[in-house]
């Protein structure tokens, strides 16, 4: 039976943990402030959604507007396209660019020189520390009519023009480049798993005359799936949310029917045309999938191998 909230054992018991560990709790402090103050009080500006927000009424003051800004949303011109767009290049990210860090741990972990293993390590981090508005400028000038890249392809035909002139390579040249950029920083949590599995599994499979490959199938895989079953579902927590940073510096016009997604649709609505209402309702809409996703992949991973967020 539970017990109450107020039940004297559960206090006590608390305060003896608060004494034994009290200042864990006070490290803490600073976490919980800042996820009450970046995180969850902003959360409060969502019914703006609901309303005709003014700045000047203020949101209590605004006019309120029910479901009409989703049900313009939905039955807009652009809703099919975003959705359209976001899917496939949150799926085309997924499915290309979350297994790379897991092949090149896998690659960097069957290295024997650590010279080489230090050096390729390094190489690989080092695009994820430039700036994105650089990067963005390198893609740009690489893939311009008369960029390295351009040249490279009119060796094999291409017909010479700018490549982010063109919508349906925009998404390869994004998805291409988030791996390039991405995939050595998030190789570290998969060295780092492979740390941690234990080296006497590999001395008695070498024993039982396992061939490297066998190894890494039969040991080296399982031993981090716990790690990429973690991953994958905070991925798909984020399947909705790609990043309208990186869209917003390389689309633009001729590319919007492939390029343009939901969260550089809101960009373009709330901060250029001053649509605040509107776009909030199309960025909680959103959110709504994501969080739909997230539960959805932590209850299969839960049930599939055991592993889960909660």
């Amino acid at each position: 039976m539970a017990r109450p909230a107020g039940d004297p054992k559960r206090t006590n018991r608390f305060a003896r943990d608060f004494a034994i560990n009290k200042y864990l709790y006070l490290m803490i402090i600073p976490v919980l402030v800042y996820y009450v103050v970046f995180h969850y009080a902003p959360m409060y500006g969502a019914v703006i959604a609901f309303k005709n927000y003014s700045p000047v009424k203020g949101i209590l003051g605004s006019d309120w507007a029910g479901l009409k800004h989703f049900y313009d949303f939905f039955n807009s011109y652009y809703f099919l396209r975003i959705l359209k767009n976001t899917i496939l290049i949150s799926l085309y990210t997924l499915l290309f660019e979350f297994p790379a860090p897991i092949l090149l741990a896998l690659l960097i972990n069957e290295v024997r020189s650590k010279a080489f293993k230090r050096t390729a390590q390094t190489i690989t981090y080092m695009p994820y520390f430039i700036s994105l508005v650089v990067i963005c400028g390198i893609i740009t000038d690489f893939t311009n009519s008369d960029g390295v890249i351009n040249r490279l392809f009119m060796l094999f035909g291409y017909d010479g023009q700018a490549m982010l002139q063109k919508p349906e390579l925009f998404r390869p040249i994004y998805v291409l480049s988030e791996i390039w950029q991405r995939v050595g920083w998030e190789s570290i949590i998969y060295i780092a798993a492979l740390m941690s599995i234990d080296m006497e599994q590999y001395e008695a499979a070498r024993i039982d005359g396992a061939s490297r490959f066998k190894q890494m199938l039969y040991i080296t895989l399982p031993g981090i799936l716990p790690t990429i079953a973690i991953m994958l579902i905070l991925r798909m927590g984020n399947l909705m949310n790609v990043g309208f940073e990186k869209i917003i510096l390389l689309y633009n016009p001729v590319t919007y029917e492939t390029a343009d997604v939901i969260s550089s649709f809101v960009y373009r609505k709330g901060l250029l045309e001053f649509g605040w209402s509107y776009s909030s309702a199309v960025g909680l809409f959103n959110s709504v999938i994501n969080l739909a996703l997230l539960i959805t992949a932590n209850w299969i991973s839960r049930r599939v191998n055991n592993s889960s967020l909660w």
